[in-house]
């Protein structure tokens, strides 16, 4: 099974979703990510992460509330946000890593 690590090398850029199956905002934000998947397809890499079942790792990304997103360029992590955003947001900040 692959670590977290391997998980976000393993793509150029990788958007995680920290997040858990009681957070009302999180469901709100699963439809958004999904069509942010699409409008990117190969491009972008999207992972959720249960806080719940992973609470280490959170931890160590320091995730305090969900949903909390993290973007991550070849391995690095470039981006952080808590809370649901639209996805012409989402498609703007994803779009400034694509294309660097």
């Amino acid at each position: 099974m692959a670590t977290f690590t391997d998980l976000i090398k393993q793509h150029p850029l990788v958007l995680v979703d920290f997040s858990a199956t009681w957070c009302g905002p999180c469901q709100m934000l699963a439809p958004i990510l999904k069509d942010l998947k699409a409008h990117y397809g190969e491009k972008l890499s999207v992972i959720k992460i249960d806080v719940d079942k992973n609470n280490q790792l959170a931890s160590t990304y320091r995730v305090q509330g969900v949903p909390t997103m993290l973007l991550f360029e070849d391995g690095q992590q470039v981006w952080r946000q808590s809370g649901v955003m639209t996805l012409p947001d989402l498609i703007a900040v994803v779009g400034r890593h694509i294309a660097s």
